[in-house]
């Protein structure tokens, strides 16, 4: 067994500390210490029992969200599960502020409180647990030391988190890498025996949005580890932290992604950055390149056909540039063609940009990397659609990390499909404009509670590329105007609407609207909600509020309060299904006023508020 210096661990949490001065800390007299930022906020509870097994617990406001959940790694270094002591503790504060090129909020502030605890087993080996207080959550990661200079190799966690077992649960099968089932809404006990995928959603108490919510999740994924999920049995409210490699091998000292608990209210868990707040500073130094928008995609309106047509691509092109739209996509088939070079010039001329879909398998290598950038350069592509990474292992982690610094370093927007879940990844790489990892419009037989329930899982996280818009499939959930309302409810950098030129043309107001809203945001707000049942969230974009709101369920009305509305008169536009088809209402209004709009059954309207004159 290895012999490892005191000092060495304590000093690579030093180095490896965010920000802020450490303050060494008393140990708790029976072995418990809580973690908080204070006010609110939640608080972390850290216990070591008499076997000197470590444990975390999450509580708001006196209220108990998750009951103490086990802590430990198995790794080279020693099991450090159990039999281990306390050796110090230090406490800091996080304070950064930083922008981002997407999201629920161009600019953001972090204030977390960290405490970094050192634990010893019997045998001297350490292990480091660093969990952080947010106004927004709670979130821990484990630091081992590299005391040989050979790397570190992991066997497994004994991570866990502990539900109520009578917790509303919203969760989605794992299938190691794409994310693409739909959610099922059961209890945190009554799901079935298996591996759930992040984010994973549990109501604890109450209902609506004055519940108390906790959405479990990661920050900080990268190719020094792999991507995690949930494993669970039936009959308990226990979600055990499941890796995706038999073995993950680490270069140098270990520091684990975040496990991450987005607690609060649901405005509160719907808002939260808190996952981008976890993760390391942006990469790119200049971003001046980097432009969010919207996206004329072609696939679902003739699949690999419409791919392979010039005239097709050039007819998107023109949509396009007649509305205002940014960008189109050519999916995949442009890649048996030889015009590429046409029509990239033929869009330039236009004021249009051109993103390409590819396979993994195509930039699976540095080499191809190399050669497929290139070859988009001549053309004058500014992004890439990569599609089929399907894994959360740790080969698939280390191929984020190549393809992440070529495409910054050769000014390549990407969207990924067939991926992971953000894990922070937008923050750190601003060039990543969406990930799809969701079940979105391609399955076509998504129902309009997987719709409403999405807000509050999934697209917490980051950007999330659903595609709505696809009326031509005739496979679309929710009325037209509900449809439309998506375009404001789905954050996602890049808006890959999937709808034909004819179906947009039959909806003069679907037209206008998509022409005014943006693809990213100064401020969200979740006005109303109910997970698989209800959303209304306001997001604004400089002096314009944009609303959207989605129901599943019954026709009824709507009735909105609008105190999300700055002081003064605004005039406000809503969107929203007649009997002949979309109709656009104006009113004037102050947030003191209740916005009233007649709904179909699964139905919901957009609008769009500005100063009035």
């Amino acid at each position: 067994m290895r012999v490892r210096p005191p000092v060495l661990l304590a000093a690579l949490l030093t180095a490896s500390m965010a920000g802020g001065v450490l303050v060494p800390s008393a140990q708790a007299d029976d072995g418990s210490w809580v973690v908080s930022r204070g006010g609110a906020g939640p608080a972390a509870s850290l216990h070591l029992n008499d076997d000197g097994k470590l444990s975390l617990g999450v509580r708001l406001q006196g209220r108990t969200v998750l009951a103490p959940g086990a802590l430990g790694i198995v790794t080279d270094e020693g099991d450090l599960t159990s039999g281990l002591k306390f050796v110090n503790r230090t406490d800091s504060r996080v304070h950064e502020n930083y922008t981002t090129s997407v999201g629920k909020r161009r600019k953001r502030t972090v204030d977390q409180t960290e405490s970094r605890f050192v634990f010893e087993n019997g045998d001297g080996a350490r292990l480091g647990v660093v969990v952080r207080a947010a106004a927004d959550g709670i979130a821990y990661r484990y630091v081992v030391p590299d005391v040989q200079g050979d790397g570190v190799k992991v066997m497994k966690e004994a991570s866990a988190f502990e539900l109520p077992a009578n917790a509303s649960a919203w969760v989605n099968t794992w299938s190691n890498g794409n994310y693409e089932a739909a959610h099922q809404s059961l209890s945190a006990a009554g799901a079935g025996d298996g591996d759930y995928a992040y984010p994973a959603l549990f109501r604890t108490r109450g209902t609506g949005v004055h519940g108390d919510y906790a959405l479990l999740s990661e920050s900080d994924v990268t190719g020094s580890y792999d991507g995690s999920h949930l494993a669970h049995t039936k009959g308990n409210g226990e979600y055990r932290v499941s890796l995706a490699d038999d073995e993950i091998n680490s270069t140098g000292p270990l520091s684990t992604p975040w496990r991450t608990v987005t607690t609060g209210d649901l405005a509160t868990v719907t808002e939260s950055t808190l996952n981008d707040d976890l993760a390391p500073a942006s990469r790119v130094k200049d971003t001046s390149w980097i432009e969010p928008g919207k996206v004329a995609w072609s696939w679902m309106d003739g699949g690999h056909e419409a791919q392979r047509s010039l005239e097709k691509q050039k007819s998107m092109v023109d949509y396009a540039a007649a509305h205002h739209w940014e960008y189109t996509l050519v999916d995949d088939g442009w890649n048996t063609t030889d015009w590429m070079p046409e029509l990239t010039a033929y869009a330039k001329e236009r004021g249009v940009k051109i993103l390409l879909w590819m396979n993994y398998g195509d930039v699976d290598t540095a080499e191809e990397q190399k050669a497929m950038f290139d070859k988009l350069a001549d053309w004058g592509v500014v992004g890439v659609k990569i599609d089929f990474m399907d894994s959360d292992q740790q080969a698939r982690y280390k191929w984020y990390d190549g393809i992440l610094k070529e495409t910054a370093a050769r000014h390549l927007l990407v969207d990924f499909h067939g991926s992971t879940i953000p894990h922070g990844i937008q923050r750190t790489w601003p060039q990543v404009m969406s990930m799809e990892a969701v079940h979105g419009a391609e399955q076509l037989n998504v129902t309009a509670a997987n719709v409403s329930v999405l807000p509050y899982t999934r697209n917490v996280v980051g950007s999330m590329d659903f595609t709505p818009m696809d009326f031509q499939t005739g496979k679309i959930p929710v009325s037209d105007a509900a449809e439309l309302a998506l375009s404001v409810v789905y954050e996602s950098g890049l808006q890959n609407f999937a709808g034909s030129l004819d179906e947009y043309r039959k909806r003069p107001e679907l037209e206008k609207f998509l022409e005014e809203v943006p693809t990213v945001w100064d401020e969200t707000r979740l006005v109303a909600g109910d997970p698989g049942k209800k959303t209304t969230i306001a997001r604004r974009d400089g002096g314009r509020w944009f609303l959207g709101d989605v129901t599943a369920g019954d026709a009824h009305t709507e009735q909105v309060p609008l105190r999300f509305l700055g002081h003064g008169t605004y005039t406000i536009d809503v969107v929203r299904d007649g009997p002949d088809g979309l109709v656009r209402e104006s009113h004037t209004v102050t947030a003191d006023d209740t916005l009233t709009v007649d709904v179909p059954a699964n139905g919901g309207f957009a609008a769009v508020a500005s100063k009035a004159d």
